[in-house]
């Protein structure tokens, strides 16, 4: 049989274009569908836009903590205006490169919805015309979860919208307990709104590990963010220019905005993969084997849509995993072990590895190596912010399984110390390592401060 394509890819996210790009590459004959701008969540509306607004808050702490260095800072104004349009003009930039990269790599790129038809066919929406292609990729990513039982006329805002606000919100209720959630609550307590944050649960950042998550909430409420724990919302409504939140704890909170940080969902609906015979699992995510393929022989997915490892590293990738073995006839497959992860949180968190409960779990034989200190910065900058740095070791080789930080460029940091700990390095090899003083980073390498674990869970 003749097919219009040897690939066609669903979502012009990070992974979709890198298994596009790449098996283009390769001579294949590819194109794609996108119905918003190129780049996907992690360009246009998450991790890009979002991390400029990271930036943006620091500052407050910057103006402050310069007076013990000597400057005489005058009172600073903030323009939200200015920020939201120079965060999107520059989603836009980033968003023609990744046109420009389809463009250069010849494959066609369709600016409107697609639905999957049948294992070898699919109908472009705003085009109203079928095509066929040897091999679908489907790499559409997730979308954000709102409450609808209690918000179902949309109250609230997402993360997708928060980048299009008219103008900042005074105050901002934010319900969640999850790295969106918490950076968001830093986000807009750094640029002057106030924040308060509910979530469901005891413990926030519930897969990091405790004593982390522990610091992130102690700084949290010492950057003014209001939090309160083991409570959800039971109502929501608008009274008078106001949004009236109703806790199941009885409290009654009025506030300027309401923001959903609950979880992001597979964005399966509508795709037709049912009736292509694609298999989904509880959550609605597509479910693959380790190739990436469906329970339908000429269908794969990547990325968050499978919810697996909802990162963009980890979906471009699988991609690149998946043009290799598919098309450059080179088989590949993603490892997924010691995937360094991030929370932009102020001061913000890095982790690679295993938790120390995790590893208590799981009866492993360790000892946990801990460093909780004031970096030098803070001293003149009167701050009382600390730093947390722990080393997870296997005692019966002795070596590191893990780091976890909270503090000034855990996560610059983390993206070094996951190669060390993904190489089997020990912890003797750490030690003997000279260290670069005076930096925090240092520490990694001296760190001598041992206990046995805690037998929390």
């Amino acid at each position: 049989m003749a097919f219009d394509y040897d690939l066609f890819v669903l979502g012009g996210g990070s992974g979709g274009v890198r298994a596009a790009r790449m098996s283009a590459q390769t001579g294949a004959r590819v194109a794609l569908a996108e119905q918003s701008k190129m780049g996907g969540t992690c360009v246009v509306r998450g991790c890009v836009p979002k991390k400029f607004m990271v930036y943006a808050s620091e500052f407050a702490d910057a103006f402050e903590h310069a007076k013990g260095f000597g400057w005489t800072v005058g009172a600073p104004d903030f323009s939200w205006d200015t920020l939201r349009d120079r965060v999107q003009a520059e989603v836009t930039r980033l968003s023609g490169i990744y046109q420009n990269i389809m463009d250069k790599n010849d494959v066609e790129v369709f600016h409107t919805r697609a639905i999957i038809k049948d294992p070898h066919t699919v109908h472009l929406v705003d085009e109203g015309r079928d095509i066929t292609a040897e091999r679908i990729l489907i790499a559409v990513g997730g979308t954000p979860f709102r409450d609808e039982a209690i918000d179902p006329s949309g109250i609230g805002i997402v993360s997708d919208d928060v980048f299009h606000l008219p103008e900042q919100p005074k105050r901002i209720v934010i319900a969640g307990g999850g790295y969106i959630a918490i950076e968001f609550a830093h986000i807009f307590a750094g640029l002057g709104t106030e924040v308060t944050l509910v979530y469901r649960g005891e413990r926030l950042l519930k897969a990091f590990d405790k004593e982390i998550s522990e610091r992130v909430e102690a700084n949290l409420k010492a950057h003014g963010v209001r939090y309160i724990s083991n409570t959800v919302f039971t109502s929501l409504t608008e009274e008078n220019g106001e949004k009236v939140i109703e806790l199941a704890n009885g409290d009654t909170l009025r506030t300027d905005e309401v923001f959903w940080a609950i979880g992001r969902l597979p964005l399966t609906d509508g795709l037709g993969l049912e009736d292509a015979g694609v298999k989904l699992d509880g959550n609605r995510a597509v479910i693959v084997d380790e190739d990436y393929r469906t329970s339908v022989p000429s269908i794969f997915a990547i990325g968050d849509v499978t919810n697996r490892v909802n990162l963009t590293p980890v979906a471009i990738r699988e991609g690149a995993a998946f043009a290799s073995t598919q098309f450059a006839g080179v088989p590949k497959r993603m490892d997924y072990h010691f995937i360094p992860k991030a929370v932009f949180s102020q001061p913000p968190v890095g982790s690679v590895g295993p938790t120390e409960a995790h590893c208590v779990a799981m009866d492993h034989d360790i000892d946990v190596y801990e460093a909780d200190f004031r970096p030098m910065k803070n001293v003149l900058a009167d701050s009382d912010e600390r730093m947390l740095m722990k080393l997870i070791v296997d005692r019966n080789n002795d070596r590191v399984v893990a780091c976890h930080m909270v503090g000034a460029d855990a996560p610059e940091m983390i993206q070094i110390a996951a190669i060390a700990v993904k190489a089997g390095l020990t912890k003797q090899q750490f030690d003997e390592t000279c260290a670069l003083h005076p930096t925090v980073a240092e520490e990694l390498v001296t760190m001598s401060n041992k206990r046995t674990p805690t037998g929390y869970k």
